[in-house]
C-alpha cells in the first residue's frame, strides 16, 4: 500500500469530520453567492462565447482555434485586471510543423499580497473533437440549454466550464465589492486532451525558485467529475495510465481477401488473437504478475467504500446499460478506482467505414491501455507487458511480425485529504451544497496531478464542478446550469475557507 495510504486509513476516517466540525459560513459569502446568482446570465454567455470556439488540440487544423480559446481566456482575466502571460511550448513533438499552443499563465491580483496564502489553479482550454455525424443531437460548438437546465456543447464540462468558473469567481468578488481572500496563480494548458505535450517541463521550470509558480502554498485542479449527479465530492486520488500498441504487419501492401485470401498468413487474424487474450469478459487481466504489483486492500480501506453515496442505478444511468461486471456498489467502486483494468481501444489499418470491403490489411496497430494503481511502477508494467504479448505473439507460430511498444504513460495518484487544502474545501462544500462532501479516488488519470505536486512539494486537491452524467469525451456532452453556477460559488468559497485555514 502506498506511503498516503498507510498514513490515512484508520477507523476514524475521513479525518475531515473527525477534527473538523461542520463550517460556520466565512466573511462575505452572503454577498458573493447573490452576486454569482444575478450574474448568472452573463456567466453561461461566457461559456457559450467559449463553447463556439472549436479548440479541439488532436487536429491540426484547428491549432488556430486552440490559440484563439487560449487568448479569448487571457483577454477575459485580464479585462478583470489579472497579469496574465501566453508562454510559448515550442514546436509540437513529431510535427515541427505546428506550434503547441501556449501556455496560459497568471496572477491575480497582480501585485501579491504577502500576507495572504497563494492558491495554484489548473485547467485546460482544449476539447475533444467533435462532430453532428458521431451522434450529437445539438450542434456540438453551440451551446444548448434544454428545459431542465442542461447545456448541451464540447467542452461544457471538460474543461471550459471549470476554466471559466475562476474567471467568473474572479468578477463576482468584484462587483459584490468583496476582498479576494488569496494570491490567485493560474496555469491554463491547451494540450490536456492530446498529451500535455510540452507542459511538465514547463511546470518543473516555473515551480523552481523565483519563478511564476514557486510560491505557491497548495494547489487546486478542477478536471472531473462527481460520482453521482446530486452529492459532491473531493477528490484525493487517480489511477495512471499507461497506453500501448500493437502493431503486426506482413504482406507488402493490401491484398484482395477473394485472390490472396488463404494463401497468405493475415496480420487482422493475428492481432484479433492476440488482444483478445489480454483481458476477460469480466476485466480480469491476463497478464501474468500484473496484480501482484497492486497495493493490497486493508479493512481499514475496505470500510470507506460503504458510505459512499453511490447506487448501482448511478452506474447504468452513466453508461446507459445495465452491461456492468459487479452487482454491488463496493465492488464496483474498487475496480473503478483501486484495481487495475485493461481496455482495448481500436486498430489502426483496418478497414472501419460502413459497408463492405474485402481487403486483407498490410499492417494493423491494435492499441490498449493499462489503468495502474498503486503500487504500480510503469516500468515494471511495461515489462510484463512486453514478454506477455511476445509470448502469445510465438505461440501463434506466425510468419508475420510484431512489436510492441508504449505510447505514453502517467502515474497514479494518491494525496493526504487530511491536508488544510482538502479541509478547507469539505467546508466550502457544505457552505455552498448544504452536505458533507464524499471523499474519492477516480478511475481516469490527470498526470499534470503528479508533476504539479512533484514540482510545487504542495497539497494538490481535485475539486471537481460537473456530475457523473455529463459525458465528457463522448456525445451530447454537458454541464447542468445548477453544477455551473453553485460551481462557481463552491470556488469562490473554496478560496475563503482556505485563506481561513489554519495551514498546519
Amino acid at each position: 500500500m502506498s506511503k498516503a495510504l498507510r498514513t490515512n486509513a484508520t477507523a476514524a476516517w475521513p479525518y475531515i469530520y473527525r477534527k473538523h466540525p461542520s463550517p460556520k459560513m466565512a466573511p462575505n459569502l452572503e454577498s458573493y453567492y447573490k452576486t454569482v446568482d444575478s450574474s448568472a446570465d452573463a456567466f453561461i454567455d461566457r461559456l457559450r462565447k467559449a463553447v463556439e470556439i472549436p479548440s479541439i488540440s488532436a487536429e491540426d487544423e484547428r491549432r488556430q482555434d486552440v490559440v484563439k480559446m487560449g487568448m479569448f481566456l487571457k483577454s477575459q482575466l485580464e479585462g478583470l485586471g489579472a497579469h496574465m502571460e501566453a508562454r510559448p511550448l515550442g514546436k509540437q513533438p513529431g510535427k515541427e510543423h505546428l506550434e503547441l499552443p501556449p501556455a496560459v499563465i497568471g496572477r491575480y491580483p497582480a501585485k501579491k499580497d504577502e500576507s495572504k496564502k497563494t492558491i495554484l489553479v489548473y485547467g485546460h482550454y482544449d476539447v475533444q473533437p467533435a462532430n453532428m455525424s458521431d451522434g450529437w443531437s445539438t450542434e456540438p460548438f453551440k451551446l444548448s440549454i434544454d428545459d431542465k437546465g442542461r447545456m448541451y456543447g464540447r467542452g461544457s464540462t471538460d474543461d471550459k466550464g471549470p476554466v471559466l468558473g475562476w474567471v467568473n469567481v474572479i468578477e463576482a468578488h468584484q462587483k459584490a465589492g468583496v476582498d479576494f481572500p488569496v494570491n490567485l496563480l493560474m496555469c491554463f494548458e491547451g494540450m490536456e486532451e492530446y498529451g500535455s505535450e510540452g507542459l511538465d517541463d514547463f511546470i518543473i521550470q516555473e515551480c523552481k525558485p523565483g519563478k511564476f509558480f514557486s510560491d505557491a502554498d497548495a494547489c487546486c485542479i478542477s478536471d472531473n467529475y462527481w460520482l453521482g449527479t446530486e452529492k459532491p465530492c473531493l477528490t484525493y486520488g487517480l489511477r495512471g495510465c499507461s497506453y500501448y500498441s500493437i502493431e503486426i504487419s506482413g504482406p507488402g501492401q493490401d491484398l484482395h481477401s477473394g485472390v490472396y485470401g488463404g494463401t497468405a498468413q493475415e496480420p487482422m487474424t493475428d492481432l484479433v488473437r492476440v488482444m483478445g487474450s489480454l483481458v476477460d469478459t469480466d476485466g480480469k487481466i491476463q497478464i501474468p504478475g500484473l496484480y501482484e504489483l497492486v497495493a493490497p486492500l486493508t479493512k481499514e480501506e475496505q470500510a470507506l467504500y460503504k458510505n459512499i453515496a453511490f447506487t448501482m442505478d448511478n452506474l447504468y444511468e452513466s453508461i446507459g446499460s445495465q452491461t456492468g461486471i459487479f452487482p454491488d456498489k463496493e465492488s464496483t467502486l474498487m475496480g473503478r478506482w483501486r484495481y487495475p483494468s485493461l481496455s482495448l481501444h481500436g486498430v489502426e489499418g483496418a478497414f472501419s467505414a460502413p459497408g463492405a470491403k474485402t481487403v486483407i490489411p498490410a499492417k494493423v496497430v491494435g492499441k490498449f491501455s493499462i489503468r495502474t494503481v498503486p503500487n504500480m511502477e510503469p516500468a515494471d508494467v511495461d515489462k510484463l507487458v512486453y514478454k506477455y504479448v511476445q509470448s502469445v505473439f510465438n505461440k501463434l507460430g506466425s510468419k508475420n511480425t510484431m512489436k510492441c511498444y508504449l505510447q505514453h504513460s502517467g502515474k497514479w495518484w494518491v494525496a493526504s485529504p487530511d491536508h488544510w487544502n482538502f479541509t478547507a474545501a469539505a467546508k466550502a462544500v457544505e457552505s455552498v451544497w448544504h452536505t458533507k462532501p464524499d471523499l474519492t479516488r477516480e478511475g481516469g488519470s490527470i498526470p499534470v496531478t503528479l508533476t504539479f505536486e512533484q514540482a510545487t512539494g504542495k497539497n494538490v486537491l481535485l475539486l471537481p464542478m460537473g456530475s457523473s452524467t455529463d459525458a465528457a469525451h463522448s456525445i451530447n456532452e454537458k454541464l447542468d446550469r445548477r453544477n455551473y453556477i453553485e460551481g462557481t460559488k463552491l470556488l469562490g468559497a473554496y478560496l475563503h475557507y482556505v485563506a481561513e485555514e489554519p495551514a498546519t
